[in-house]
């Protein structure tokens, strides 16, 4: 049996990048921080407050997201939407998810 320590170890390894295209591909429709947090949770990306929005930080200072204030409600909140090099990178990092994942199915004699 697996240490629970270890196991979350690298679990969180294994889930780090993911995070990177998951964002990319859930803001092709703009969204503000804390929406994308539950939303991300929703789809079995559970990922902290803490870690979330310096993440989307970096991306935005990549180039990767655009970001907007919407200052119409009562509390103003950034709007975040993956910009074009965004999605020519989602694109991109999809593309090689899918043959990873071909790979490990392979090593684990899936076909």
């Amino acid at each position: 049996m697996l240490d629970e320590e270890l196991l979350s170890t690298h679990l969180q390894e294994l889930r780090r990048g993911t995070v990177v295209l998951a964002c990319l591909l859930i803001l092709e429709q703009p969204n503000y921080g804390y929406a994308l947090l539950d939303l991300l949770g929703r789809r079995g990306f559970a990922v902290d407050a803490n870690t979330l929005y310096p993440l989307l930080r970096r991306l935005e200072k990549q180039g990767l997201l655009a970001a907007d204030w919407n200052t119409e409600e009562s509390r103003p909140r950034k709007f975040y939407r993956t910009s074009e090099k965004g999605l020519a990178l989602a694109d991109v990092l999809s593309r090689d998810w899918s043959e990873l994942d071909t790979a490990f199915r392979t090593l684990k004699g899936g076909s």
